[in-house]
């Protein structure tokens, strides 16, 4: 019998342009499609950090040189990507599953994920994004939009927004209902569009939820019975780029957390993944989490490679 598995897809694995994206999709879609054609449903969730980025620097860049009458908001730019990356995904999976004499539907769901206002993270913005500025815009900016600028990489002053948590994925079941119909859904693109509730409306918020804590928590809210996050190695290591580099086949929740106390994995890199797949392991007996290369995603679900995290 197949599996329910939610695919966490990295932006980066995308390419950094349109053009460069549609090319590699092409490839992405073969092994996903590999998935369906055992039996397994396919949930696809993605990244968004580098397609995100060129879209608010390029309306931000437009909107500088009065060529456009505004820039456009943060979860505006976070609802495009998802569109266009959907597209891109949605275009390339459905051809490889027709080429393969397969009627399915593949469809993409633009998402808000629910956030809560008192997530410390909005106390504490890390993540930059946009253009960079020299000092003097940068303090403009700050002053007329109440943007928080920060030095970033010597490269220039660039606005950092929230990483909050995710809470709920809104439109799940509407992704239930697709899914149960036989649906591929791409989801919760780029972690989500991040939204807080105010008086009983949803509100897009300036932030950006991490990928694998979104798909972490879609997978919960689906049910789902593995979650497999993408990255660009075969297997989670420790001692990382050392000589006593090592990889991991199995890790148990306990195990993962000794060596995220140790500092094994790096913060924005492995660290949210080993955590988003701990978390979905935790979620109910049963779960599983695999993260390994895209390429190798059959293989690792069937035992042969990758980290696979389980109570």
């Amino acid at each position: 019998m197949g599996k329910r598995i939610v695919i966490a897809l990295g932006g980066n694995a995308l390419g950094n342009t349109p053009y460069e994206q549609l090319s590699l999709v092409t490839e992405t879609a073969k092994p996903i499609v590999d998935l369906i054609a055992q039996g397994n449903e396919v949930v696809i969730a993605h990244g968004n950090g580098p397609q995100v980025g060129m879209i608010n620097l390029g309306l931000a860049t437009a909107a500088e040189a009065k060529a456009i009458k505004s820039d456009m908001p943060f979860p505006e730019c976070g609802a495009m990507s998802q569109g266009y990356i959907g597209y891109h995904l949605q275009n390339a999976i459905g051809n490889e599953l027709a080429a393969r004499g397969m009627a399915k539907d593949v469809a993409t769901v633009v998402t808000q994920v629910l956030v809560e206002e008192s997530d410390p993270a909005f106390q504490h913005p890390t993540k930059p994004v946009g253009a960079f500025y020299d000092r003097e815009t940068a303090d403009r900016i700050a002053a007329e939009k109440g943007y928080t600028m920060v030095e970033d990489a010597g490269r220039g002053y660039r606005q950092v927004v929230p990483s909050p948590k995710p809470v709920d994925v809104i439109e799940k079941n509407t992704v239930k209902a697709l899914v149960g119909s036989g649906t591929v859904v791409i989801t919760v693109g780029g972690g989500g569009i991040p939204v807080v509730r105010r008086e009983g409306r949803l509100v897009g918020v300036p932030a950006v939820i991490d990928k694998d804590f979104a798909s972490a928590k879609l997978a919960e809210l689906l049910d789902a019975d593995l979650l497999v996050i993408l990255t660009a190695v075969e297997k989670v290591a420790v001692n990382f780029g050392k000589p006593d580099q090592r990889g991991l086949d199995a890790l148990t929740p306990a195990e993962a957390r000794e060596y995220i106390a140790q500092g094994q994995f790096a913060p924005g890199s492995m660290l949210p993944k080993v955590e988003a797949a701990v978390q979905f392991a935790e979620s109910k007996p049963g779960r599983a989490a695999l993260i390994t290369l895209l390429e190798k995603a059959k293989d690792g679900i069937e035992g042969r490679t990758g980290t696979r995290i389980s109570q």
